[in-house]
């Protein structure tokens, strides 16, 4: 009896997958609007945000015939066209520094700007096919461009020293300062606006993407309002005709921490103001581009 009492006890009245039971099962990921859990994921995918350095870094020149050593045939020739042309040619003083050096120390840290800018702005249409098919934060991209684009930095920083190293030898001395104590807060700042600025546009470039033809253009006509090539004293002589041209370069963000590295290294004068006006944009760039970057990523698949 005990067991017919069992069998004819009423069956279950909840199905065994009932709306109900379903959503304790299923998981839903979706991106959030709060920093803090936002950069909590970030952290999280921080293995996934290693594989990207990896692979960046890995993939430049993977299919190329001289490799690696792209990363000093780059600057090495960019500094000797543009000793020729701002040094040789058009006889610009470098306040008592080494001409070459002094090309070559703003080659190399506007470089590392115009990398960071330049892959970033196209987050999102180059990784449209990885976006769509797999949830992570977004941001884990152009983050881990920033990185790689770090790495190449500092072999081009080798590259530097041993050009100093070279004229040392020839009796011009080896600028060692506390002055190189500025370069990682240089850095730092430098990839902040090129991540700030980057991700601002690549969520632009979304929907407009003619902007994407204008920033190869945008970089270069930026290159020569941030005096990489000339030092802001060289600006004091300018005449009425271009007086134009010393405010632009001034309040140029961009300007001040090209001038900061390369005092930082051949031994100048540290502008401090500068600097700080510096970090104070590329707080500002990267508060806007996080907040528009993650009002496009809930929408860009629809789009792109």
């Amino acid at each position: 009896m005990e067991e017919n009492s069992e069998i004819n006890q009423p069956a279950s009245t909840e199905a065994p997958f009932s709306p109900r039971r379903r959503d304790r099962d299923e998981v839903y990921i979706s991106p959030s609007s709060k920093s803090s859990t936002y950069l909590s994921d970030l952290w999280r995918y921080r293995d996934l945000m290693w594989l990207f350095v990896k692979r960046d870094f890995t993939a430049r020149y993977k299919q190329t015939v001289l490799g690696p050593l792209w990363h000093f045939i780059q600057p090495i020739l960019t500094t000797a066209i543009s000793f020729l042309l701002f040094n040789v040619v058009a006889k610009i003083p470098t306040d008592g520094m080494n001409p070459v050096l002094f090309q070559m120390c703003g080659i190399i840290i506007w470089s590392y700007f115009a990398a960071c800018f330049t892959t970033t702005s196209n987050t999102f249409i180059s990784n449209a096919g990885i976006f769509g098919k797999v949830y992570f934060p977004r941001l884990v991209s152009p983050i881990s461009v920033v990185i790689s684009q770090l790495i190449q930095f500092g072999i081009q920083l080798l590259l530097l020293l041993l050009m100093m190293l070279f004229f040392a030898l020839r009796g011009g001395g080896f600028p060692i300062s506390t002055g190189w104590l500025l370069i990682p807060a240089v850095l730092f700042i430098m990839a902040a606006m090129g991540l700030g600025l980057g991700i601002l546009v690549s969520s632009i470039t979304t929907k407009y993407r003619d902007l994407t033809v204008l920033i190869g253009f945008g970089v270069q006509l930026l290159m020569y309002l941030s005096a990489v090539n000339y030092p802001l004293s060289a600006l004091e002589g300018l005449g009425d005709k271009f007086r134009w041209l010393p405010p632009l370069v001034k309040y140029n963000p961009l300007a001040a921490l090209v001038e900061t590295f390369r005092n930082a290294m051949l031994g100048g004068d540290i502008p401090w103001a500068g600097l700080g006006y510096s970090a104070l944009w590329a707080v500002g760039l990267v508060m806007l581009g996080s907040w528009m970057f993650s009002r496009v990523e809930r929408t860009f698949m629809d789009t792109v």
